[in-house]
């Protein structure tokens, strides 16, 4: 029924807790099956890569712009309730989150998240739903509390 990837983050969930005094907290659920899921982050800046193949010049330069940063995710954690398939969603999501500067993590996408995971039982697609929902409510609320 559940793929062995979907397994190995039930049973080893990643990135499972809470952080104290987050930058942004997404919390999701659905009635019908009572799944909760609680996102938290910690946002930090790096200096942006403009290219994402780094190219080296003669003279030793490379494409990294000193100046100019992004925000990134610098820690996530997760508290969820719920099936297996919720945990998993979770842990998966986090690992796909962390280290991405926030435009990335914003274009994670819940067929991102089941195809990650091997792909959910038709019955728990929901659960890779309300992951990306998590992760996009607690950029949101990082971003307003700004």
């Amino acid at each position: 029924m559940y793929s062995k990837k979907t397994l190995e983050h039930f049973q080893n969930p990643q990135n499972m807790g809470e952080i104290k005094n987050p930058d942004g907290v997404g919390e999701v659920g659905n009635l019908k099956c009572g799944d909760i899921m609680r996102i938290y982050i910690k946002v930090a800046e790096r200096p942006k890569i403009k290219n994402e193949k780094l190219k080296i010049k003669n003279d030793g330069g490379g494409a990294i712009d000193r100046g100019e940063q992004e925000e990134y995710i610098e820690d996530i954690k997760f508290k969820t309730l719920g099936c297996a398939a919720a945990i998993a969603s979770s842990s998966m999501m986090t690992e796909l989150a962390k280290g991405k500067s926030l435009d990335e993590a914003e274009k994670i996408t819940r067929d991102d998240i089941n195809n990650s995971l091997g792909k959910l039982p038709p019955q728990k697609y929901h659960c890779s739903i309300l992951s990306a929902e998590a992760i996009h409510k607690a950029i949101a609320d990082y971003k307003a509390r700004k």
